[in-house]
């Protein structure tokens, strides 16, 4: 060994010695998050909450292509910390202000002539860190993975799905983390699209809850211009790492300097409800990038969209075989007749909707090419610009307007995802020209082109890149089968709602779903849940229609407008079932979906939620309530209300004989005054719930 080598060798070992340990603490003291580089310079975190370890001792780090490893022999070279505390106001959201309180520390961080540094911040509840790569002569890194760990203190409870880097729709799983390899397949279903990549693989959010009733939440926040973080658990130390999603070429993400990680964050609390109230996520995300928003509204929206999930009627227009866009010419095509997106059908919605004061109507099924689609796996299938013959895209616009509402947009892009990019402009204009402003686009099927995945760094740059070009264009966005979200919606509030989960059009989920997914899913940002459906045995009017069976009870499908939050709440069922019920359809013609103030007031993750939110635009209070598969008795206490004033509660509850399994569609509604001294004792059945709405008395 020469000279010059033997004097690097010698300085790697020298400034890869440890260093004494750094900590910062949450603002009230509680959670304190500590890093030190061990002997061999590797950087390493830990994290306690009053004292208990909630994160042992973890590595941090990155494994390149063509170059060393960013795992050890590194030295400090500095270190800076701040405080911050702000209070902010979203757009929309389940309050009308947000405490950002935290405490900050950036270690800094070089191996040789690279530099990376370290950032934390610690909240009350909860705490994230990133990598910070700044400008420096290595211009370009090729990550292959990351091995940033997260070593749990116990073996706790976990409700988890499993890793997968193309969808999230699974029904939940609890076990304790050690069993999660021998329950793998426990909820496995098909899918259009799925590549399950670890028997102990499973997808953030994930929730958690230790032996002395601590409850934890892992999660990622901020998610630009990198892949889907997942994590792998080692069964043997408990200890999570960090599993991105890959691109064709095995890689995980390519960067240029200077360059930020997205976070990754662990969310504490002392109860269930801490972690439902939790703005970490969203405080981890910049402020808004837009400097206008007064076109962005949160919307309740029915749709011709249900009736195509039960099979009522079809997305396509004809029986149309060895079909080519490019060539057929539908003007000749003989219609099956039961194509549901037609001028008749469309009116009938538009009508209902308006009538009973609704903001929008989506229209599946409306463009040409769906005959062409499922499994196809092509690249071009759709143009998302040309109707059916038989949907007059203006004149059904100029109608909805008339009525008070607008039309809402459907793009599926089929997966294609580069076709969608090509015409993607062309497509947000046509929508500027009739008056959408608001689009739900759809990802199924396997990304094309082959070998990318929904979740890595190229698909997460398209979804974000089709939100920033719909805000040019004021257009909200709703994206389904996209990347789960990652508190996104803070810094472009114009992305309204994602789907990313099993959601209503799975028929036949268990009841503690619902119940879960605040938990999981919601951390990240609202979800299109499509609540609110009403005719539970799907088969007695679609037979053959996807799922049999709802396990859900009325008030239950109620409460979810309150116990999901979303901005953007549709009313998924069909007009004709609404009126068959419509004392019940009252309450999702009443409930808002914009919120002053929103209380947890109690839960359990997978096995009930209960939550009391405050209109933002009048002193009106809904509540609702849910339960998993088992019936339970609730005594709800007023004591959220205004001291001294008087309510009218409509209560709409399970009836005594309903069951959410056999007798869904049994539901009472009652009438009584209250205050802020009252309490009710309200009966849930299995798969049930209950939704109330409280406005002010008139005497008031």
């Amino acid at each position: 060994m020469n000279a010059p080598i033997k004097l690097l060798a010698l300085a790697l070992i020298l400034t890869g010695c440890g260093t004494k340990p750094e900590t910062i603490s949450s603002p009230d003291g509680n959670l304190e998050v500590t890093f030190e580089l061990t002997d061999q310079g590797q950087p390493s975190y830990s994290a306690k909450y009053k004292g208990k370890d909630i994160v042992l001792p973890s590595l941090m780090g990155f494994d390149l292509k063509d170059a060393p490893s960013l795992t050890d022999n590194f030295r400090q070279t500095g270190i800076e910390r701040s405080s911050f505390n702000e209070t902010w106001v979203p757009v929309w959201g389940e309050n009308d202000s947000i405490v950002n309180n935290y405490t900050q520390m950036t270690v800094s961080l070089e191996q040789g002539k690279r530099k990376m540094d370290i950032e934390f911040r610690a909240f009350d509840d909860g705490f994230g860190f990133r990598y910070i790569f700044p400008e420096q002569p290595t211009k370009t890194f090729t990550v292959t993975d990351e091995l940033t760990q997260m070593a749990m203190a116990g073996d706790h409870m976990a409700w988890w799905i499993p890793g997968d880097y193309d969808t999230q729709e699974y029904e939940y799983t609890k076990s304790r983390l050690s069993e999660i390899r021998s329950h793998a397949d426990d909820n496995f279903m098909p899918n259009a699209s799925q590549y399950r990549f670890s028997p102990t693989g499973v997808q953030t959010a994930l929730m958690l809850r230790t032996n002395d009733s601590l409850y934890l939440n892992l999660h990622e926040a901020a998610l630009v211009d990198f892949p889907a973080m997942h994590l792998d658990l080692n069964d043997s130390t408990l200890t999570f790492k960090a599993a991105l999603t890959p691109g064709p070429d095995g890689t995980m993400a390519t960067f240029s300097t200077p360059f930020k990680t997205p976070w990754r964050t662990v969310t504490v609390g002392e109860k269930a409800t801490d972690i439902l109230a939790s703005n970490l996520t969203l405080n981890l995300n910049d402020p808004c990038a837009l400097d206008d928003t007064s076109w962005i509204h949160p919307t309740k929206y029915m749709g011709v969209w249900w009736e195509m999930i039960t099979g009522v009627s079809s997305w396509s227009y004809t029986n149309a075989e060895n079909f080519d866009l490019a060539t057929f010419d539908y003007s000749k095509a003989n219609p099956h007749g039961r194509h549901g997106a037609n001028n008749e059908n469309v009116r009938r919605y538009i009508d209902f909707a308006a009538d009973n004061g609704f903001d929008q109507l989506l229209v599946e099924g409306w463009n040409i090419g769906w005959e062409d689609w499922f499994g196809k796996e092509k690249d071009f299938v759709f143009d998302f610009v040309t109707p059916y013959p038989d949907f007059d895209i203006k004149a059904l616009n100029d109608y909805a307007h008339s009525k008070g509402i607008k039309l809402m947009m459907h793009h599926e892009t089929s997966s294609a995802v580069d076709n969608y990019d090509r015409h993607m402009d062309g497509a947000y204009d046509l929508m500027n020209r009739y008056g959408y402003d608001a689009v739900k686009s759809g990802y199924v099927g396997n990304i094309i082109p082959k070998g990318e995945h929904h979740y890595s760094q190229k698909q997460v740059n398209h979804y974000l890149n089709a939100v920033k070009k719909a805000a040019d264009k004021h257009i909200m966005v709703n994206a389904h089968e996209a990347v789960r979200p990652t508190g996104l919606c803070r810094t472009y509030p114009n992305l309204v709602g994602n789907e990313s989960a099993m959601g209503q059009e799975f028929g036949d989920m268990s009841p503690q779903h619902c119940t879960i997914l605040p938990f999981t899913r919601l951390k990240g940002g609202p979800m299109d849940f499509t609540p609110g459906i009403f005719r539970m045995k799907i088969t007695d009017f679609a037979p053959g229609g996807q799922g049999s069976q709802k396990r859900a009870t009325i008030p239950n499908q109620l409460a979810l407008y309150v116990t999901m939050y979303s901005p953007l709440q549709m009313a998924a069922d069909m007009p004709e079932h609404y009126k068959a019920h419509y004392d019940a359809f009252q309450f999702i013609k009443d409930v808002p979906v914009d919120w002053s103030k929103s209380i947890y007031l109690d839960a359990e993750p997978g096995e009930f939620i209960v939550a009391a939110r405050k209109d933002k635009n009048s002193d009106e209070w809904y509540v609702g309530g849910v339960t998993d598969e088992n019936a339970r008795q609730y005594t709800l206490h007023y004591n959220f209300l205004t001291p001294g004033k008087t309510y009218e509660a409509t209560i709409y509850a399970d009836a005594p004989d309903a069951d959410g399994f056999t007798n869904p569609e049994a539901y009472t509604i009652s009438k009584h005054i209250v205050s802020t001294e009252s309490q009710d004792t309200i009966d849930m059945a299995r798969g049930g719930g209950f939704a109330i709405s409280i406005k002010p008395a008139e005497k008031d």
